[in-house]
């Protein structure tokens, strides 16, 4: 059976995220550094909570312990042209 897959984005198994916790990372960040779980294009919106689930049990913290991940912005992907508009005199 394959390994599940929990980053869609970037294709990151559950096996590789246990992985790098069993190798040292201890927060979410530094599993996404380590794998890219969380860097894909919907920057962790799918995977975010799974991740965290994760590394709170194989860390045996409870999962409101784990601090979450950075994001970068924009958050949510945006059309260029909405920064590029300008400001109509109705707004």
């Amino acid at each position: 059976m394959k390994d599940e897959i929990i980053c869609r984005c970037e294709e990151i198994t559950k096996e590789e995220i246990e992985k790098a916790i069993f190798e040292g990372a201890t927060t979410v960040n530094e599993i996404k550094r380590w794998t890219r779980a969380g860097m894909g294009l919907c920057q962790g919106r799918t995977c975010r909570r799974l991740v965290e689930r994760i590394l709170a049990e194989k860390m045996n913290i409870q999962l409101e312990n784990v601090k979450p991940s950075t994001y970068r912005q924009p958050v949510r992907p945006i059309k260029m042209e909405l920064l590029c508009r300008e400001p109509s005199s109705a707004e």
